[in-house]
């Protein structure tokens, strides 16, 4: 019998879940900086990264990758290189 929706989100909670890469808006690294680095950090297109800064430039901050906590870590490693201030979460707060 198949897992229901609740059954599935329980399991990767207990689990450790899926993980956000979170950049943050510092007025200082210019966009194309920032839409380069998220794309050699996550293998996005051109178009999702600069959507991805825009985002945090509008809203303060952007989830930029979702994965393991290992996986948003490096992510977020990568990111920081350039002076851009990151953090990884679970991608729901319980």
């Amino acid at each position: 019998m198949p897992k229901t929706k609740s059954e599935t989100v329980e399991k990767q909670s207990s689990t450790g879940g899926r993980f956000a890469a979170i950049i943050y808006n510092d007025d200082v690294t210019p966009f194309d900086d920032v839409i380069e680095i998220i794309m050699l950090a996550t293998s996005c297109s051109v178009e999702e990264a600069r959507i991805e800064t825009w985002e945090a430039h509008t809203f303060g901050q952007a989830p930029v990758h979702f994965a393991s906590e290992a996986e948003c870590a490096r992510v977020a490693s990568t990111i920081a290189t350039i002076g851009v201030v990151t953090e990884v979460r679970p991608e729901w707060e319980n």
